[in-house]
């Protein structure tokens, strides 16, 4: 039974427990001896790992084992790190204290995936516009079974079962307040570029029915799924007869949502619409990052530092601290 969670893992203490090897690799340091680089993960977390002196059997491991390991908690460039002493993959058919519950190891967003699905479903349905109905319902219905579990990312913000979702979910919220207030904006076209931006990471990135990814398929790495995107909407639209100006501007909407060439788009916003869709997409990619890391932070403290924020160290409140204590009082 596992015990011990990454969340719960402070400098200096020593931890004896069960982790699932997200990335693993063997390396040559400085001095040119070969150490073990690993991250390991659960349900609440990820946190890397090094072992100095590197085993034959530590060679046999490999992405998604469950290990169990003897170790360290330190702290490098501000940012906790295992120091691993011993490691091995777990053997639940021969050790009985190794068996557990997969799902203490398999991170999933916090809502049901059907109720996030029909949440999606409804926004579809409810659109006016009815070519942009179309299209969004027959991309909803050819890829209900993956839209199941799939993450939306193979690291970083919404990389969990379900992620995909989620992210979509909490997007079309967000984008139904936007309207609201942006009075002039097409809410179809919103809602439709939300439902649809992400579509293709179905098959840009490999992933498992436990909703973690493997890596990227071959069309995903030789093209990534903003241009998957662009030819799958090409292909829907013409199949539906969708007009072609509302057709280029899906996937105008599609190109466009990373903003800047670096991060894959070729095109910036030439509209509010696809503007508007860039700015939901980052916002919850980055709160959803913050969320994560300030759920392993005590109150009145910094996160470690997140690589996906420009390396900042996110501050949780004192007021939580005093909160929680009020609570326990009461």
């Amino acid at each position: 039974m596992k015990q011990t969670f990454v969340k719960d893992l402070k400098k200096d203490m020593e931890v004896t427990d069960f982790f699932m090897v997200k990335t693993i690799s063997i390396k040559t340091g400085s001095t040119g001896k070969l150490y073990l680089d690993v991250v390991l993960g659960d349900k609440s977390g990820e946190i890397n790992g090094k072992k100095w002196d590197v085993g034959s059997s530590d060679h046999l491991l490999k992405e998604k084992d469950i290990v169990k390991i003897i170790a360290v908690v330190t702290e490098f460039n501000s940012q906790l790190q295992l120091k691993i002493q011993r490691i091995r993959k777990a053997a639940p058919d021969s050790i009985p204290d190794d068996v557990m519950d997969m799902g203490d190891f398999v991170k999933a967003a916090p809502e049901d995936p059907a109720l996030m699905y029909d949440y999606i479903m409804f926004s579809c349905m409810s659109m006016e516009d009815e070519d942009l109905k179309a299209l969004c319902r027959k991309a909803l219905d050819d890829n209900k079974e993956k839209l199941m579990y799939y993450p939306a990312a193979s690291r970083n913000h919404h990389a969990e079962l379900g992620g995909l979702l989620y992210h979509t979910k909490r997007m079309l919220m967000n984008g139904e307040r936007v309207c609201e207030v942006y009075t002039d904006l097409n809410k179809d076209l919103v809602t439709a570029g939300v439902i649809m931006h992400d579509m293709q990471k179905l098959f840009e990135i490999d992933a498992d029915t436990d909703g973690m990814a493997s890596g990227y398929s071959f069309e995903g790495q030789m093209l990534g799924h903003i241009v998957m995107g662009v030819k799958y909407v090409d292909d829907l639209a013409l199949e539906l007869g969708m007009p072609s100006e509302k057709r280029i501007m899906m996937e105008h909407m599609i190109l466009s949502h990373h903003y800047e060439p670096e991060f894959g788009s070729p095109k910036r916003p030439l509209f509010p619409e696809a503007e508007v869709l860039h700015y939901l997409d980052i916002l919850d990619a980055r709160l959803y990052d913050m969320e994560e890391a300030l759920k392993n932070t005590e109150p009145g403290g910094f996160s470690d530092r997140i690589w996906t924020l420009d390396n900042r160290r996110i501050s949780r409140s004192e007021e939580e601290r005093r909160g929680i204590e009020d609570d326990q009082i009461t």
